[in-house]
């Protein structure tokens, strides 16, 4: 793919940039994925939490949430020990509280999906960017989406990886207007 955006220079990014980035996620299981992997990322690269996803796969019992909310001392303990992760002990933590916290929204809502594209006004937001530089940190979607999670008992949600989690699962199209994947993903819902 030519003129991709230039975040996805390295070829380890091509294939998430390119079929998943920016393509609008209803699935809850791959939501929470998403939201997982943007807190992991936090004070790191993102292209350090690609390399380390199927890790994180094997780690984190396919993300499955219900199995992470019971997720106790010893377990963290292995988590902090294998490699595949970031062995961060709040991040780690903080996946079990973020697993109990998900599961009693979907239990309010019917599902997270529901819950959270309410940020987005129900369908993803099309930007027409033309620089890099255009893309924001932070929204008053992000702002208010992370305000409503750590009143839920949400952890590592603040506004920045609340936006960079809209990026990832199609709440936002922020693919540059010059990249191919923004006309494909502003048709998407």
């Amino acid at each position: 793919m030519k003129k991709r955006c230039p975040w996805a220079e390295h070829e380890s990014q091509h294939h998430y940039h390119d079929a998943e980035w920016g393509v609008p996620s209803h699935d809850d299981r791959h939501l929470f994925e998403m939201l997982l992997l943007e807190g992991a990322q936090a004070g790191l690269s993102w292209a350090i939490i690609l390399k380390k996803r199927e890790g994180y796969r094997a780690a984190f019992d396919g993300f499955d949430a219900r199995q992470i909310a019971k997720y106790d001392a010893k377990k963290a303990a292995r988590l902090l020990a294998d490699p595949g992760i970031v062995r961060n002990r709040l991040k780690i933590l903080s996946a079990t509280l973020n697993a109990r916290a998900f599961l009693a929204v979907q239990a309010e809502f019917g599902s997270f999906d529901k819950y959270i594209w309410q940020f987005a006004g129900g369908r993803p937001i099309q930007h027409r960017l033309t620089a890099r530089s255009q893309i924001p940190a932070r929204t008053a979607e992000s702002d208010a989406m992370s305000k409503d999670l750590r009143k839920r008992g949400f952890k590592f949600v603040g506004t920045t990886i609340c936006y960079a989690f809209m990026q990832a699962s199609g709440m936002v199209n922020d693919h540059l207007v010059s990249c191919p994947r923004h006309r494909v993903c502003a048709r998407l819902r």
